[in-house]
């Protein structure tokens, strides 16, 4: 803590909670990713919004290159002159959501996502990685403790969310981070989550996939079938009916009930 606010006071920056700048403080939550993230010395890691680059120099230690994403372009400049000795780091100053030098970068690589993550991005930051190439084929990620709830949720406690991670891949809570591990403390407690990505099934239309999906959750207090009729025209519902019978689904199930196999089930069921 004290070379994080060291470094606060020499360059006279303050923390902006707009953009999510809580600087993790913990020693030992610091370890448990490090330990969560499994490092080789050939990995190639990709960090997003590194900070002042605490967690950044425990990287370094272990694997073959980091490549850290800053939006804020003081820090990115603070980073550049303070870990100028680290041989292995590339600092990029842009928006992680928006930049296009990571495709070439990390192209023909196998990589992992190892990164505090702003709260306010974690949605846009996991569709991003999850949906395009090229995939990480691991993320370990400090989220807000409720989202990463959300994404390990079982049926009956299903979301978009959760549909949507478990599709890509396996999701785990590795520990749970209290809101006093950071400065400044941010309102809500965090946890450390992984994904291992997994391989998609290439006969699924990703896109057609995901239409199913959003339209199943559209209202969550109707039943699954009701949802589904408004993007499946072609399906009347006697139809619809037959299916969910096939598929051993209670005509009376909502979308929440259901888990990731069941919806990869019921889209074969409607689009092959």
């Amino acid at each position: 803590m004290e070379n994080i606010k060291f470094l606060c006071e020499k360059y006279g920056l303050h923390p902006q909670r707009q953009m999510g700048q809580n600087f993790l403080i913990d020693k030992n939550i610091l370890n448990k990713i490090i330990q969560a993230a499994d490092l080789k010395k050939d990995d190639i890691i990709l960090e997003i919004g590194p900070g002042l680059g605490i967690l950044t120099q425990e990287l370094a230690k272990r694997v073959k290159k980091i490549i850290a994403v800053e939006l804020d372009k003081k820090i990115a400049e603070i980073l550049k002159y303070e870990l100028k000795k680290i041989n292995n780091l590339e600092i990029i100053q842009n928006n992680i959501l928006k930049t296009q030098d990571l495709k070439c970068k990390i192209q023909n690589n196998k990589y992992k996502i190892v990164a505090n993550i702003p709260y306010n991005i974690t949605s846009a930051i996991l569709r991003k990685f999850l949906s395009e190439k090229p995939k990480p084929y691991e993320m370990i990620l400090l989220i807000q403790k409720e989202v990463a709830k959300r994404i390990i949720a079982k049926p009956k406690e299903m979301s978009l969310l959760s549909v949507s991670v478990q599709f890509y891949g396996q999701p785990k809570i590795i520990s749970i981070v209290s809101k006093n591990s950071f400065w400044p403390k941010p309102k809500v407690d965090s946890a450390i989550i992984k994904i291992v990505l997994q391989k998609i099934d290439k006969k699924i239309n990703e896109k057609d996939f995901f239409n199913l999906a959003r339209a199943g959750f559209a209202n969550r207090r109707k039943q699954l079938k009701n949802n589904l009729k408004k993007i499946l025209n072609k399906i009347n519902e006697e139809k619809l009916e037959k299916i969910f019978q096939e598929l051993n689904f209670n005509f009376k199930i909502r979308a929440q009930e259901l888990s990731v196999n069941d919806w990869i089930k019921l889209y074969k069921k409607i689009y092959e």
